[in-house]
């Protein structure tokens, strides 16, 4: 039997074969390629492959994906290892948005350009520390390619392009016009539905008529889904899977001593073993199922708007204007109703510093039937699950001319964009009601009947603000210099100026002390960023050539970053090109990480030295707080590889890559922190751990490589149609750091111990076009991955999580006039995402939950 990734090979290896029959009917012919900018490089060529990996991905290819926005498509790429922002992760500062990580390294490490160009950063961070561009932001409809390039690229585009660079390309020259529809939804019961509109609009050829005027408005609406609706995830109850347990939440224990807590059930609780939750625990324990509480996937609304405009001044000259509007709203349930008990807290503005709310119950409470005070652990249950509602709202705006003069293209533009964002949340508890209530007996917790005058002096409604912003001057040229006698040597030069913005301000009820349990995250700071680059191409023979670029930035808050490239291009023969390059590269310290920045989380911890329950994981808040002395994180990045192209309709294409990255901007690890008794450790009276502060430094390194493989090829038959086959697969070899700081380096390829990085994941697409029938058969596998051993609890824990293999399909028919219907299945086997039980369930980073999902739509062209 074929394995998983030998299969589109023997696919290849038999189109190839067939295809050879067709090659003689092109002998003869030539076509004139015209010279063309390609993402990596400022300097145009008419080489259809560079001496860096860049991956092209049309419109069509997109249409026929099935996939319905930008993020769901970048999903599948190969190079989009993990550690990626989705839709699924909601209960981060971040929710709502997605972003794209080449080579696993986070989104921060991969750089995001619109039409070759810097875009604002989404209007917060994400994990309190990492800026990205929000890709759900960007318009879908009037794309008309995206260019990956797999390499990295700080010598030419700055910050952020360690990994690589995603460059998505607008239509330029678009004429016509064109409006579609779909709708679809899940097969799984669930009730998931998802609309979606697009029209584009587009007048005038800019060679013939001098100008083009182009307009292009698209929109989705998605429905919430909710875990509850899922038939397999709403128990909540994996007991009958490997490791897997009852994955409830625990509020108050249950035994026959009454002044450790309520003795009867308060809310949607059940007494349960409270071992049945965590594995090792004694007793029973009052306990909830949260999944009518957690959201999987927000509702959503998006719509987005285009319009650009392009005149010719003069033969040589054009100039360009254009305008990008973009709103959304996301809505999902954050939490079940507040928690009440230890560790309660509330933020005290005077003092910067989060202070303990007692919620002992006093004697003669209605909750409380003893006669000493008693402490307590629940929810308030009718105050209501929190909910959040995030609308952003995406501009840019971006004006310029470019032209030829004598020997030289340049382009000199100016934009601004912006991400603003508005956080909403409802049914936060007010801790000065609370703490009323509680004392005067006006709010009894261990009742869902409180009077509603009670229950609306606890709600509490917060608006969070944030915003930012990027200004843009860019100025480049290139030109051929002199001959020199294997060719002539390429130049290309520029300047770039930047101001970056951050303000994200946390809610007044927090800032008043009014709010109970707040998370914060408080960003203000901005800089100015020059930088000066230059890039030459060399022809070495005429078979060779090489590349030297290096660039300049100089930031107003650390000072300057140098970022190098050298690349060697060599072709010996016309079916065989091999290609090699190394870098340097670096990453600014984000506005959050270096500037005035204070962030509020939860978390937990194994504290050795509780003087109650030693060993045990103990819940705490996180203070983190920016660092204005920090330094660049700095890259080197190798690449070696060779494509082949025995035909006009097949290449084949191998790709090694190795990169370094050192100086990587974290907190302090809080296992050593509580482990070496450090004092930004913060114990109560009792000696129990409530607060550990913290600062993001310099301090870890990290170490990647692995292989790309890239196949294409196309079979003309005159009785079958068109095929063509895309295979693209990426083979993760190492992906080493420390766990901790100053430790040895640990090799996460193939495990989930720096997030899930499986060593294999691949697409593979069979397309088929005959007559007025197109079709496509798109495989997306995600290579299983070993547990980290510190998640594995008991023995029956399993050691690895098993692959995921999903088939999409797609059909469209055009013959309708003008019209193009279209059928898309996605998860045509309705597979479930893989058991892993450190998650709930599943890894959201690289599974759907949906099920076999289903798309129908029309396109008109006019």
């Amino acid at each position: 039997m074929l394995k998983p990734s030998l299969l589109p090979f023997a696919i290849a290896a038999v189109l190839a074969a067939s295809a050879l029959h067709a090659e003689d009917d092109n002998v003869g012919k030539t076509t004139q390629l015209q010279a063309v900018t390609v993402t990596g490089s400022n300097i145009k060529t008419t080489d259809l492959e560079g001496p860096s990996p860049v991956q092209v991905i049309t419109a069509d290819q997109i249409k026929v994906s099935g996939k319905t926005t930008l993020p769901d498509f970048l999903r599948s790429i190969s190079a989009n290892t993990g550690n990626s922002v989705n839709e699924q992760l909601t209960g981060s500062f971040s929710a709502g948005t997605a972003g794209v990580s080449l080579r696993g390294l986070g989104q921060k490490n991969t750089l995001v350009l619109l039409d070759g160009k810097r875009v604002a950063n989404y209007a917060t961070a994400y994990e309190l520390q990492d800026t990205f561009v929000d890709l759900n932001s960007l318009p879908l409809a009037a794309v008309e390619r995206i260019e990956v390039l797999k390499d990295g690229a700080s010598a030419v585009y700055g910050s952020d392009a360690i990994a690589g660079v995603v460059n998505i390309i607008l239509k330029q020259n678009y004429q016509g016009a064109e409006a579609g529809a779909s709708y679809g939804g899940s097969t799984e019961g669930t009730g998931q539905t998802e609309n979606n509109f697009h029209l584009l609009l587009g007048h005038g050829d800019i060679k013939k008529d001098g100008y083009n005027v182009f307009f292009a408005v698209d929109g989705t609406r998605r429905s919430q889904l909710q875990q509850s609706d899922v038939s397999w995830l709403r128990d909540n109850d994996f007991r009958d899977k490997p490791g897997g347990r009852l994955n409830w939440t625990p509020t108050n224990y249950y035994n026959n001593d009454p002044t450790q807590g309520f003795a009867n059930a308060v809310g949607p609780v059940q007494r349960v073993p409270y071992g049945a939750i965590t594995p090792g625990k004694g007793g029973e324990v009052w306990a909830y199922n949260p999944a009518p509480y957690t959201s999987l996937i927000p509702g959503v609304e998006r719509y987005h708007a285009v319009l650009r405009a392009t005149v010719k001044l003069t033969d040589d000259i054009q100039a360009y204007g254009e305008a990008i509007y973009s709103r959304s709203h996301a809505a999902f349930v954050f939490s079940a109703p507040l928690s009440i008990g230890s560790g309660l807290r509330a933020w005290d503005n005077t003092n910067q510093r989060l202070v303990n709310i007692d919620t002992t119950l006093p004697v003669g409470n209605p909750a409380n039937p003893n006669n000493v005070p008693t402490p307590v652990n629940t929810n308030l249950w009718d105050v209501g699950q929190r909910n959040k509602y995030d609308r952003t709202i995406f501009t840019r705006f971006l004006g310029g001319v470019k032209g030829h003069t004598g020997a030289w293209d340049w382009d000199v533009s100016a934009g601004h964009s912006e991400s603003r964002l508005k956080e909403y949340v409802t049914n936060f508890g007010n801790r000065y009601a609370f703490q009323s209530l509680l004392a005067n007996g006006g709010y009894n917790l261990a009742s869902t009947g409180n009077p509603t005058s009670a229950v609306d002096a606890l709600r509490l409604f917060t608006t969070r603000p944030a915003v930012s912003r990027l200004t843009t001057v860019d100025a480049t040229a290139s030109t051929q210099l002199f001959d020199l006698p294997a060719g002539t040597v390429g130049f290309a030069g520029g300047y770039q100026f930047r101001n970056e913005s951050i303000n994200s301000r946390t809610s007044s009820a927090v800032l008043s002390g009014s709010e109970l349990r707040p998370a914060i995250d408080i960003i203000r700071g901005s800089r100015n960023v020059n930088a000066a680059y230059a890039e030459f191409n060399v022809p070495i023979l005429s078979t060779l050539e090489a590349n030297v670029a290096g660039r300049l930035d100089h930031y107003s808050d650390f000072g300057n970053a140098f970022a190098p490239k050298f690349s060697l291009r060599y072709q010996p023969l016309d079916w065989l090109l091999l290609r090699g390059s190394y870098s340097r590269g670096f990453r600014a310290p984000s506005l959050p990480e270096i500037t005035h920045s204070t962030a509020v989380s939860y978390g937990s911890v194994v504290d050795p030295y509780d003087p109650v329950t030693p060993g045990q994981r103990r819940g705490y808040t996180n203070v983190y707080a920016a660092n204005p002395n920090l330094r660049p994180e700095r890259s080197r990045n190798y690449n070696l590889g060779f494509v082949l192209s025995p035909g006009a309709d097949t290449s084949i294409g191998v790709d090694y890559y190795h990169i370094v990255q050192n100086g990587i901007i974290g907190p302090d690890d809080v296992s050593a922190l509580v482990q070496r008794k450090d004092p930004r450790v913060i114990r109560d009276a009792q000696g129990r751990i409530t607060i550990i502060t913290n600062q993001y430094k310099n301090q870890q390194s990290l170490s990647t490589d692995g292989v790309d493989i890239d196949f294409k090829q196309a079979l003309h038959t005159q009785n079958y149609g068109e095929f063509t086959l895309n295979s693209t697969w990426t083979r993760l070899l190492k992906y080493s750091q420390p766990l901790v700081a100053g430790d040895a380096a640990v090799n996460g390829a193939g495990t989930n111990i720096f997030g899930s990085l499986p060593k294999w994941r691949g697409t593979t697409g069979l397309g088929w076009a005959a007559g007025d029938f197109t079709s496509t058969l798109t495989w997306y596998y995600v290579g299983g991955y070993q547990q980290n051993p510190a998640n594995r609890l008991t023995s029956a824990y399993p050691a690895r999580v098993k692959n995921w293999s999903t088939f999409d399909v797609s059909v469209a028919y055009t013959g309708i006039a003008h019209t193009t219907l279209t059928l898309a299945v996605q998860n045509l086997q309705n597979r479930r995402p893989p058991w892993d039980p450190s998650n709930t369930y599943y890894d959201s980073t690289q599974a759907d939950p949906r099920g076999r999902f289903v798309n129908v739509g029309v396109n008109y062209t006019f």
